[in-house]
Parts: structure tokens; C-alpha cells; sequence
């Protein structure tokens, strides 16, 4: 294992598990941002327990489960994915860089964990 693929990762996790917070906590940027995207509320949760799910995951793949972490960092791929074409579709483009940059660090963590 890198010590770039360690970084990468352990990034990845505090910032997935920070926004996991903030989705548990509600936090104002959170609301504001499900609702220009025209996410319900009710998801908000649920979105919280799949970014903590894959901090968790990639934290498993770093403590010797790889395959966990792999499947993790493909699991926030997709979401972050998701969120990107959220953001598209609805045209709110001022917010697109946090779901990007959320994608970004996924891709990294996936790419550098595959190729472990």
C-alpha cells in the first residue's frame, strides 16, 4: 500500500464522514443544498448513512479488507455521480465543486485501490 494511496483515502473518509455529520446534524449548507437540487428531506438521512457507509468501507480497506475498500470507494463513485447529475439536471451550477470534488477523491481512492 502507497503512502499516496493512504492519503488519498484517509481524505476521503474524513471528508464522506464530515458530511455524514452534517446530514445527521441537518446542518443549514446541507438543507439549502438538497433543496436547490430538489432533494426531500426525508432523504437526507439516508444520503448521511451511505456516505458513512463508504468512510467506513474505506477505512476496512485500509485496515486490511481491501476488497471492502474497494467496494466502498465504487459505492461513493456512483453517489457522488449521482449527486453531479443532480446538479446538472436541475442547473444549480454555483454548488456543482463540493459533489465534484467528493467525486474526485472517490475516483482517486478507487483507482489507487484496485490498483493495490
Amino acid at each position: 500500500m502507497s503512502l499516496v494511496h493512504v492519503v488519498v483515502t484517509v481524505l476521503t473518509i474524513a471528508a464522506n464522514a464530515g458530511v455524514a455529520i452534517a446530514d445527521f446534524a441537518r446542518a443549514g449548507f446541507v438543507l439549502a443544498n438538497s433543496a436547490a437540487v430538489g432533494v426531500p428531506r426525508s432523504w437526507i438521512p439516508m444520503l448521511g448513512a451511505l456516505k458513512a457507509a463508504g468512510a467506513a468501507g474505506l477505512s476496512l480497506g485500509l485496515l486490511g479488507v481491501p476488497l471492502v475498500g474497494v467496494a466502498a470507494a465504487a459505492g461513493l463513485v456512483l453517489f457522488f455521480t449521482g449527486a453531479v447529475v443532480a446538479h446538472v439536471r436541475t442547473r444549480v451550477y454555483g454548488t456543482i465543486a463540493v459533489p465534484a470534488g467528493f467525486l474526485g477523491l472517490a475516483v482517486a481512492s478507487l483507482v489507487l485501490g484496485v490498483a493495490r
